[in-house]
Order: C-alpha cells, then structure tokens, then sequence
C-alpha cells in the first residue's frame, strides 16, 4: 500500500528562505516527489495538520488547492492498485502526474538548444537567463507545466519585485519568457489550449522615458573636445553619424562597410540587423563631412567605415561572434559617451541608443512628415513612430505653460 503525504522540502530552501511543497509517494520503501509548484516559509506550514497557516496571505486558496492534489493523488494510486496487484513507485508517480505530464524546464531548456541557431544569440542567453531565473526561485527542475498556476506566476513576480528589486518592465520580461514556452508546448500539442495561467495575471511594463539631446545639448557635444587616444573620437563621430544618418542603431553604425557607400549618389544601402530589411537611405552633408574623415585612398569595399571593429570572415559567418564583439564594442562607446555626457553635465545618461531618439525628434521638430522618419527609421509602423511625435507635443505643452501661462 502507497503511503501519501505532503511535505515542506526545508533542505531545498531558497534564498528567499522560502521552500518548495510537494507530494511525497512511498511505495516499497522508495519514494517519490511529485512538485506542487508552491513555496512556503518554513512557519507557515503545519506540518502535523498537513496545512498552510494562516499566517500566509494565500493561506485558504492554497490549502483548497492542496486538498484537490491530494485528493486526486489518492484517487490515481487507488485506481491503479486495484488495475494492477504490485505497481512501482514511479508507476504510480506517473499515474498522478499523467503520461501525457510535460517537464516544463526539460521541455524549456531542449527548445532553447533546439532553436539556438535560429534564434539571435542576445535572444537565446536571455531565454535560458530567465529560465534560470525561475529554475531558482522554484528551488527544483521537477515542474510540470500543469505546477505552474496564476499563484505560482503571482508569487514569482512578487519575489521579482520584493526579494530582487525588479521594476514592472523586468518582471514583464521575466514572465513573458515562460508565456512563450506555454504557447510552443500548446502549438506542439503537449499541452492543452486552456492550460495558460497567464491570461488571469500580468504585469504592465512601465513607460520608459525616451531621452534625447536638446539642440543646445547636441551643438554642445559637437563642440567637446574629446582625448584623440583611443576611440573616444570615433564613438563621437559614430553618435553623431548616427544622429544625422537616419538614426542607425549601434549594431548597424559598427559594421558599416565603404561597399555599404555609394559616393555617386550618397547612399548607405544595407540590410538591418534587427529587422533583417534593406534599407537605403540618402546621407546629408553633415553626415558625408563625417565619413571623409575616414575616407581614404587605401580604403577597401570590405573595410569597416568606423575603425572600431577589425574586419575578419569570422565576423559575419559566425553570429555569436558577431553578437559578443558587438555588445563589447558598444560597452566601450556607452563608457565614453557617458563620459561625455558627465562633462556636458547632462541630466541624463548618455549612451548610444540616444542617438537614434535624437535623430527622430530633430527630424520632427523640423518639419519632416512622420511616414518619412518612420522610412528613415526603418520602423515597421507609424505607430512606433508617434512615440516621438507625443514627446514633441508633451514639449510643447510646456513651452506654452512656461512662457505663456
């Protein structure tokens, strides 16, 4: 006869001091844990009335909960031992998860490996970051998706919040990493369709504040001496590139090639990085007296325009290549745009995507049609766009509470 019996795992507490719940089935002196997907404190579980205390918030819903697994628990062992005369443990442990049970982190984690080459490399460390993340705060990788409930996804964002300082945008992230793994599994059919905690519980990323240079602040960095060692100048230069150039992302402005340069007509035509578009685009004077600084009667097709990277094959055929010496050569310009940003003693940190923020609202303010920038911008809609027109606009209101009242 199987014995069943909830117990509070004390030896797998977390660094929230919370530990995980489960079933513990033992049958001919072996046991097994099936995850509840619920963590306690250790005072908050009776463990002689096999209950939650009330001094937890959730106390009623969770012993329901609870009660119902047991319940059902108890119901599959029955079953199954009057089917069959002697079945193992793990028999049984299968027949209260059901077969057809899926581990959510092994199923997560093999989709991870499986779309590695296909997913961009920011993108796949960022899935197995929060997976790991998770994988943490449930304090075990024995979770099914069936464990993962609208209490489950409200604790996590609560410990998010309270226990890891996360603002509303990096709980949003951390939740929406385990959404996207329900709705594979769904697609796949290994899950059911109604099986999807999190249309009962979301959390809203905040309005973050689109900061941009002022045309003081922009005529002022132009202005700002910078150390010619280095590559403090070509990180000025690629700023400022890029404010007057369409508003290229730094992925894009580092691995500008003179190939990407038609001098005959001034255009840079080149296939976007994030969007994976092409893109062409006439480049003002103020952006051509930039390049010709770094124009010279040497320059190859294949030579980058901006000597911040160092051309090699590896570069393009290999994308995490391509990804860490992007990220590591936009650190390198953040620092030194931060630097100048300090001296400018702006009120904001400067960094490179500013650069783009800028360009959109310069071109607005002076009079360019939204449906242009958007173009310029590559953007996929004009919605996207009018984030940059409403910060005009919010401008405005203030001009006119200022200096009209």
């Amino acid at each position: 006869m199987a014995s069943i019996k909830l117990i509070l795992r004390n030896d797998k507490v977390g660094k929230t001091g919370e530990a995980p719940l489960y079933l513990r089935l033992i049958k001919d002196r072996k046991t097994k844990f099936i995850s509840l997907g619920v963590r306690l404190q250790p005072n908050e579980w009776d463990e002689d009335k096999q209950r939650v205390k009330k001094n937890h918030s959730n106390s009623a819903r969770i012993n329901a909960l609870l009660a119902q697994k047991v319940a059902e628990a108890e119901g599959q062992v029955a079953d199954l031992e009057r089917k069959k005369s002697q079945p193992s443990a793990k028999k049984l442990k299968e027949a209260i998860k059901g077969k057809a049970a899926t581990n959510f982190f092994e199923y997560s984690y093999a989709r991870c490996e499986k779309q590695k080459t296909t997913l961009s490399p920011a993108t796949y460390r960022n899935y197995v970051k929060y997976l790991n993340k998770f994988e943490t705060f449930m304090g075990t990788k024995e979770v099914y998706f069936e464990d993962i409930n609208v209490t489950t996804l409200k604790d996590y964002a609560n410990h998010c919040s309270k226990n890891l300082n996360n603002n509303n945008t990096t709980i949003h992230y951390s939740l929406t990493i385990l959404s996207i793994m329900f709705k594979e599994a769904q697609r796949e059919d290994i899950i059911p369709v109604t099986l999807y905690p999190f249309d009962k519980f979301r959390v809203k990323k905040e309005k973050g504040k689109r900061n941009y240079l002022s045309k003081d602040q922009l005529e002022a960095l132009i202005a700002l001496e910078v150390p010619q060692t280095g590559k403090a100048q070509v990180c000025k230069d690629m700023f400022l590139f890029s404010v007057y150039g369409g508003g290229l992302r730094f992925g894009d402005m580092v691995e500008l090639q003179w190939k990407n340069f038609n001098a005959a007509d001034n255009r840079i035509t080149k296939v976007i990085r994030k969007t994976g578009r092409q893109h062409s685009f006439k480049l003002g004077s103020l952006a051509i007296e930039i390049l010709n600084k770094y124009k010279t009667d040497n320059n190859q097709p294949e030579d980058f325009i901006f000597p911040l990277l160092e051309y090699s094959d590896q570069y393009f055929k290999d994308n995490f290549f391509r990804t860490r010496e992007t990220e590591r050569h936009n650190a390198l310009c953040n620092f030194h745009l931060n630097n100048f940003g300090k001296t400018l003693e702006l009120p904001f940190s400067l960094s490179f995507h500013l650069s783009r923020h800028t360009f959109a609202t310069r071109a607005l303010n002076n009079g360019m049609r939204i449906e242009h920038v958007s173009k310029l911008m590559d953007h996929s809609g004009i919605g996207i766009t009018q984030v940059y027109a409403k910060i005009i606009n919010e401008e405005l209101d203030k001009a006119v509470d200022e200096y009209i009242g």
